[in-house]
């Protein structure tokens, strides 16, 4: 008898509604046993019962199978602090998703700032440490009239988990092709923190000889990622590094409507487009799915794996292998040249499906 997945589905705020609802249909197209289930959180949610992540929501996740989760949050709701609503960061955090993926490929039809040299491939991701370092104390900083302070923290048991994530990761891709490369980005020439990641970084490296481990600081690898992103297979970070790089990532493939996300802990996972809400731009129809589209072509993958379910990574390659032809073709929202609207760009890669 067949699985039924659960599924959370946060459907978001601005033109969170608009992306996730063609995204359920291409998943739909596929036949899998899903259940879909909706979860309320974000600045509508604040607005309607006063919290931006109700507890019946985090049930919801907490008991799903993976949780697909759009853009939350909007810049003109805000907390009595000032500070904007991140309910995404409390799922993280509730759940223990220490390792956020965030893959980088530049393929044709993209609209990269780059001059890609002939026989080049801008193939690689990052993977942030997504629950502890400089967001450690996010909204618990101390600020005073004469100094601001926020604490940046790693342990060792999340730093372990995130470096051992990224070293499976980086045998899974070498398996497929890849060139098996694990780069720790740190600032361990200034920070004593930086040092302690680095060593543990080392010792879990020394568990898999058969892949290729150095390291980089963050500030030449922001340079490297312009000058030759091509070098790199797969990279692991700390928080803040992570949030900065991935979007300079993003810069990479034409920006953030072509990056999808991941939030993987041991036990459960979140999948998202790395872009906001967009409130600007909300209800026009013209929004980019495309990253919404690959971060359901990630949990396809995940659940692929997790439940030994090889249909399932089959159609996660497809999802890609659809967006990449659309994007060759032209097939596209006005964001990258195209003139489709947003389910016209999704109605395109459910076709060639």
């Amino acid at each position: 008898m067949s699985k039924t997945f659960n599924i959370a589905v946060f459907h978001g705020d601005g033109i969170g509604p608009e992306i996730m609802a063609p995204t359920l249909d291409l998943l739909r197209a596929f036949g899998h046993d899903f259940a879909f289930h909706d979860c309320p959180a974000g600045a509508t949610s604040y607005l309607d019962c006063g919290s931006d992540l109700p507890r019946t929501s985090l049930d919801t996740a907490r008991s799903a199978d993976a949780i697909l989760l759009s853009a939350l949050g909007d810049p003109a709701v805000r907390y009595p602090d000032g500070t904007e609503m991140t309910p995404q960061i409390d799922i993280r955090i509730a759940l223990d998703l220490y390792a956020g993926i965030r893959p980088v490929r530049v393929v044709p039809g993209m609209k990269t700032p780059l001059n890609i040299p002939e026989g080049r491939v801008i193939d690689f991701v990052l993977v942030r440490e997504s629950t502890e370092g400089l967001f450690h104390t996010q909204g618990k900083g101390t600020v005073t009239e004469d100094y601001a302070e926020e604490t940046l923290r790693l342990t060792r048991r999340t730093t372990t988990k995130v470096c051992d994530y990224t070293f499976r990761l980086a045998q899974d891709r070498k398996a497929a092709g890849h060139m098996g490369r694990v780069t720790s980005v740190d600032k361990a020439n200034v920070f004593r923190a930086f040092a302690f990641w680095r060593n543990i970084f080392d010792e879990v490296a020394n568990e898999y000889p058969d892949l290729t481990a150095d390291h980089a600081y963050v500030d030449a690898m922001a340079l490297w990622f312009v000058l030759k992103p091509w070098d790199w297979d797969v990279m692991v970070t700390e928080n803040m590094f992570g949030d900065i790089l991935s979007d300079l990532g993003a810069g990479l493939m034409g920006g953030l409507g072509m990056a999808p996300s991941a939030d993987i802990g041991d036990d459960h996972a979140v999948f998202q487009p790395c872009h906001g809400s967009a409130p600007d731009i909300a209800g026009q129809g013209i929004a980019n799915p495309f990253a919404m589209i690959l971060s359901a072509g990630m949990m396809l993958d995940w659940l692929g794996r997790r439940h030994d379910q090889p249909q399932m990574i089959e159609d996660a390659s497809r999802v890609q292998t659809a967006v990449d032809a659309c994007l060759a073709a032209g097939e596209t929202t006005g964001d990258l040249g195209g003139t489709l609207d947003t389910r016209g760009a999704a109605a395109a890669v459910i076709a060639r499906l």
